[in-house]
């Protein structure tokens, strides 16, 4: 910096040189101007990030990649046009923004990788320890059988291990995980038409000759272990399947298979992991491309009289002391997939297996075993329609196993079960139940009067409030089209409902149970879902507003404020993804802000924790960089000259060209209102000085006059202690002004000129010294303020970026002087913003008297 200081200096001091002094101004203009884009634009990038960790919204990893590189190349050039200003002065904030970066890409770049070992484990040699080996879902059960001791079907498992060999031998591995990184939660027509490409590739790949050896040996172990040919589940076991998340219902499981379809069946499992419906899940469940591996569950075939699934604890109710078990006649997949309404039983937990309660159902049809292989769905036989598929002695057993299964887990059970016609009870799944945990809100009435019912009964899935316009999908398909915000209404359940979930405000269905993958699903994305409404499709109309009360299976026509209040989740659906937790982390590495106060002397660049902490010190040193120059030059062409105005901040002016009126060389020392040549700062100056500036204003103040004190009669000697230093650079048709007021930094850039297709307006505003709900509020209050000039305006937690493009110079002056008067409307405006009323109470105040009566008049 002295090096180029002491250049200026000799250029001065020789005439003949002065061009080069301003262009080589201009060119540090340039540089500064860089450093202020993208300062801005990393702030854009961390209000964003800070958005995504309320947990309301989904994102994948390709979101987080793609936005932590800009941001880090953001935060590089920000250093590097620094650097540039000083003349390489702050060379160690080039150090701290590489070790911060290197924590973060540690975060970012930590990929697991799939075990080699066995291919094949039999049944009796796992438990929960080779869930690594043979994926969760198998490793419980194995859990199940070999220490708590009760009865599952015989098997074997194919490990992650032969996954990779096959994925390996056929060239899949590398290629398919390439293709995932790079696919996007947004475009759903691009993610099916890959799911169906590597699908099709697995299925007809070749099985290696080792892989299919080892198969093949342990399938006929379990063949000699029945004495005759046996029947078959092939069931999926992924790598993050039934541990934190269930993945209900998103890989596939083929019932009754034959020996000669075993192969074949195992690689449509292993396809089934890049299902659009699965990918889905897994990209919004925050899981690396590494980590979607899969295992596979050869399971003995269990031809059921009865099957169903049982929760050890009420979901929606934890609190309550009871077990719930649905039950259907055959296979469970009727239930399961939510094709029928099950039988239900709920058991006391501490009252000796006690059912305290049974709804039973007419369940006219069922699903059985084919003798050569495969299922088929059949008539319940006449004598059985309307009775118990259970017997009071099973549901008591089905209880007790609940209970110790969750005494062994450490944690709620949901669980499928099967009952064989020999009357042996199977375990076939048992993994962490999902559970609604809420704070207690206000309670929901039972009944609002005042709205059309259109339904008053159905099963609760997930508790809560849901409302929005009805749409009807009557296939999967449908779902392509669903609309962010919309009320999912539907005849059966289904596990792609997944791909909605996070668009969706409520879920309706005519058929199901709260013990189905969707509604497991549901509760996972906590979604209010009502099912089993029995009538729903018949009495709701495609695009009808209604609202959901999930709570008392309640469907009202129209929306219901009195539910609408309670509607919004305490807890939210994405908080506890492995993708909220990577971003958890690398956030640690941005946003925190450690450096505040410039005058404090830890306000340095060693200081520097974060790139939030990089990014303010530059903005900062920056701005003293660009106008240090007057302090060796006596304020001569190239320096900052004084503003004097009486509004409570230091400004100084740089005239880059016809800004301000006599700006020769050694003239001016300070610039006055009248001075001002420059049309869009002339214009924003009008604005600001037409309004009484607020000066240290009581708290409880009641209105914006009781707010406001002293105006342009503020002493010099108090504004240094109220205020950094402004800037603003100008010229005829051009304005940047970087205004601080207190904590509050805004930057209005303009260009008024003769030509409409130049002319615009950009304002940005970040910062406050209030609370996080006052602050809110304030930019609720400029943001509907701007709405109402016609700006186009976007926000994100406290950052506004607003434009305005393309109006004649008239209409752009008269805009810059209604911003220069909610600039001075807004000084600590928040300080009294303490409900929302007040609020729109200032909202409407500063658009009555200052736009609307001014349009008027």
């Amino acid at each position: 910096m002295l090096n180029f200081l002491k250049k200026i200096r000799e250029a001065f001091d020789n005439s003949k040189e002065k061009q080069s002094v301003s262009d080589a101004f201009r060119i540090r203009y340039g540089t500064f101007q860089q450093l202020l884009w993208n300062n801005n634009a990393v702030l854009e990038l961390m209000a964003d990030l800070e958005e995504k960790m309320s947990g309301e919204y989904l994102f994948d990893r390709s979101y987080i990649n793609s936005t932590v590189h800009k941001l880090t190349e953001g935060v590089r050039n920000i250093v590097t046009c620094l650097n540039s200003l000083s003349d390489g002065k702050y060379c160690v904030l080039e150090e701290k923004f590489n070790e911060i970066n290197a924590g973060l890409q540690k975060i970012l770049l930590t990929r697991g990788e799939i075990p080699d070992g066995k291919y094949v484990f039999p049944f009796d040699e796992i438990t929960s320890d080779l869930a690594g080996r043979v994926g969760p879902k198998t490793a419980n059960l194995g859990e199940v059988r070999n220490r708590v001791r009760i009865t599952t079907p015989n098997g074997f498992a194919i490990s992650i291990a032969a996954y990779k060999r096959l994925m390996e031998h056929n060239g899949f591995l590398e290629s398919f995980s390439e293709t995932m990184c790079g696919l996007s939660l947004d475009n759903m027509e691009i993610l099916t038409a890959v799911s169906r490409s590597i699908q099709e590739r697995i299925i007809n790949a070749k099985i290696p000759d080792d892989l299919e050896r080892e198969i093949r040996e342990a399938y006929e172990k379990l063949r000699g272990r029945s004495g005759n040919a046996v029947m078959s589940s092939v069931r999926s076991s992924a790598l993050q399947e039934d541990a934190d998340f269930s993945f209900a219902g998103q890989y596939s499981t083929f019932l009754n298979v034959p020996d000669s379809l075993l192969l074949r069946k195992y690689k449509e499992v292993i396809a089934s992991l890049f299902t659009s419906r699965a990918i889905f899940y897994c990209k919004s469940k925050g899981f690396q491309e590494c980590e979607m591996a899969m295992a596979v569950g050869v399971v003995q075939m269990v031809d059921a009289r009865a099957a169903g699934v049982m929760y050890s604890r009420d979901p929606n109710d934890p609190g309550k002391d009871v077990v719930l078990i649905s039950a259907v006649r055959g296979l469970g997949k009727s239930l399961v997939d939510g094709l029928v309404t099950p039988e239900t039983y709920t058991v006391s937990r501490s009252a000796g297996e006690d059912i305290i309660s049974r709804t039973l159902s007419v369940q006219k049809t069922m699903f059985r075993c084919r003798p050569e292989g495969d299922i088929e769905e059949v008539p319940v036989p006449g004598s059985l329609l309307g009775a118990p598929a259970l017997a009071d002695g099973e549901v008591a057993t089905l209880a007790r196993y609940a209970l110790l299964l969750e005494e062994h887990f450490k944690c709620p059970q949901d669980i499928e079960w099967a009952v064989g016609r020999d009357t042996t009870l199977y375990i076939l799944q048992s993994r962490p139940l999902t559970i609604v945990a809420q704070e207690p809100v206000k309670a929901v009435p039972l009944r609002v009067s005042g709205y059309p019912l259109l339904l008053d009964r159905g099963i609760t899935a997930c508790k809560g409030i849901g409302f929005g316009k009805a749409y009807l999908a009557k296939t999967d398909d449908d779902l392509d089209d669903f609309p962010e915000g919309a009320v999912l209404v539907a005849k059966h359940t289904s596990p792609k409902f997944v791909t909605v979930m996070n668009k969706a405000r409520a879920i309706i269905t005519d058929v199901g149970s709260a013990t189905g993958h969707m509604a497991s699903l549901s509760r996972e994305f906590r979604v209010p879902t009502l099912l089993d409404t029995e009538k729903a499709t018949a009495v709701i109309r495609e695009g009808q507003e209604i609202t959901v009360d999930a709570v008392n299976c309640n469907v009202y026509e129209g929306l219901v404020p009195e539910l609408m209040e309670l509607s919004k989740r305490k807890e939210e659906p994405f908080k506890g993804t492995q993708m909220f937790k990577i971003l958890e982390k690398a956030i640690r590495h941005i946003v925190p802000l450690h450096l505040v106060d410039p005058a404090d002397a830890n306000f340095r660049a060693e200081s520097c924790r974060t790139f939030h902490d990089i990014t303010r010190f530059a903005h900062e040193v920056g701005m003293r960089e660009m106008f240090a120059l007057h302090n060796l030059m006596d304020l001569e062409e190239g320096g900052g000259i004084r503003f004097v105005a009486g509004i409570p901040t230091e400004v100084e002016v740089l005239d880059l060209g016809g800004g301000i009126a006599g700006n020769a060389p050694g003239h001016l020392k300070r610039v006055v209102p009248d001075d001002i040549t420059s049309v869009p700062f002339k214009a924003f100056v009008k604005g600001m000085l037409s309004m009484r500036w607020p000066g240290p204003a009581p708290l409880d103040a009641k209105g914006f006059m009781g707010m406001v004190a002293q105006t342009a009669t503020i002493p010099e000697a108090e504004l240094a202690k109220t205020a950094l230093k402004s800037f603003v650079f100008v010229s005829r048709e051009y304005m940047n002004f970087a205004i601080r007021l207190g904590y509050h930094f805004s930057t209005v850039e303009a260009y008024a000129g003769e030509s409409i297709n130049d002319n615009y307006i950009k304002f940005f505003f970040n910062g406050g010294g209030a609370v996080r709900d006052r602050k809110l509020r304030r930019v609720r209050l400029i943001t509907e303020i701007l709405r109402f000039m016609d700006f186009r305006v976007k926000t994100a937690e406290d950052v506004i970026d607003a434009v305005l493009i393309k109006y004649k110079r008239a209409t752009i002056e008269e805009k810059l002087v209604i911003l220069g008067k909610l600039t001075a409307y807004t000084k600590q405006l928040d300080m009294v913003m303490y409900n929302d009323a007040v609020t729109d109470m200032y909202i409407e105040d500063f658009i009555s008297e200052q736009i609307r009566k001014k349009e008027e008049g």
